[in-house]
């Protein structure tokens, strides 16, 4: 397994496979890069696969640094991004769900000479202040539990609670078909349980790539200003933190985007929509 080069201090492990056009995978909170274990065999027969955990992640460097400079949508864009470069990848499909949606969204406006194309689920634009009613704050308790030093303290480094922890989320925020393997969770347990690894996996959510904020903030683009990049949005119907209907904006901020409604799918659309969104991104390497 190895590591990209040290770019403001922090290092990104990385999977790569096939080769061909180049094809970047971002996983989720909470997860890791072993998110896509299922879809990377689907695209590695036509495509260089590269899939890295994310700062604070896997087997990634977990720094607790400043979270705004090092964990945000920006700065965890930069590391992707300096790992492309440092891979030589250029005109890349990237894809990601949960905060690896928001990352590849970033690195696209930031680098869109490196980024010709986006297959992502939610978390996209559009769902404003909408985030603070109620129904929405009943399901984003977490975020603001997780600006506590009480979270670092409950969960961080006790494997017991950080299975509990984790297994709420993958059991709450999942499909009606979806039930994690126990393998993966004994593997999550493993990557998130060592001493500072919790912490460092809810730096993201103590700088502005927190969805309340990021959301209650939001603002409108300019017409000219929305992303231009080719996107194919796959929205799952039985996400409980991003309802459909926060995709009717979508137009707003993107010029050139594809929605498809994911019946039955939950949060975790690589692991429960897999051959859906292989195929997504395998659409676009042949056009």
């Amino acid at each position: 397994m190895p590591y990209s080069e040290p770019f403001q201090g922090f290092r990104l492990a990385f999977d790569r496979h096939g080769s061909g056009q180049s094809v970047v995978l971002l996983h989720g909170w909470p997860g890791d890069r072993t998110d896509y274990d299922e879809l990377v065999p689907l695209l590695a027969d036509e495509a260089e696969v590269i899939v890295p955990d994310l700062r604070g992640f896997g087997e990634s460097d977990k720094h607790l640094a400043d979270a705004e400079e090092f964990y945000s949508g920006t700065a965890q864009a930069s590391a992707v991004i300096a790992l492309m470069e440092q891979l030589g990848i250029s005109g890349a499909v990237v894809a990601g769900y949960d905060i690896g949606s928001f990352i590849a969204q970033c690195a696209a406006r930031m680098r869109p000479d490196l980024v010709r194309a986006l297959v992502v689920s939610p978390p996209l634009p559009g769902a404003g202040r909408r985030v603070l009613d109620l129904e929405a704050v009943k399901e984003f308790w977490y975020t603001s539990f997780h600006q506590l030093q009480l979270a670092d303290d409950l969960v961080d480094g006790d494997p017991a609670a950080v299975r509990a922890y984790l297994q709420h989320f993958w059991n709450h925020w999942s499909g009606p078909g979806y039930v994690i393997a126990k393998s993966r969770l004994d593997h999550l347990t493993r990557m998130y349980s060592p001493p500072g690894s919790f912490t460092a996996s809810i730096m993201w959510y103590r700088s502005s790539g927190n969805p309340l904020i990021a959301y209650a903030h939001e603002q409108t683009p300019a017409a000219d200003d929305r992303l231009s990049t080719p996107t194919r949005v796959l929205w799952q119907e039985n996400d409980p933190i991003f309802p459909l209907a926060w995709g009717d904006r979508l137009g707003d901020f993107f010029t050139a985007h594809r929605f498809d409604r994911l019946a039955g799918v939950g949060h975790f659309t690589p692991l429960e929509a897999t051959d859906t969104f292989a195929v997504a991104i395998r659409d676009f390497l042949t056009h």
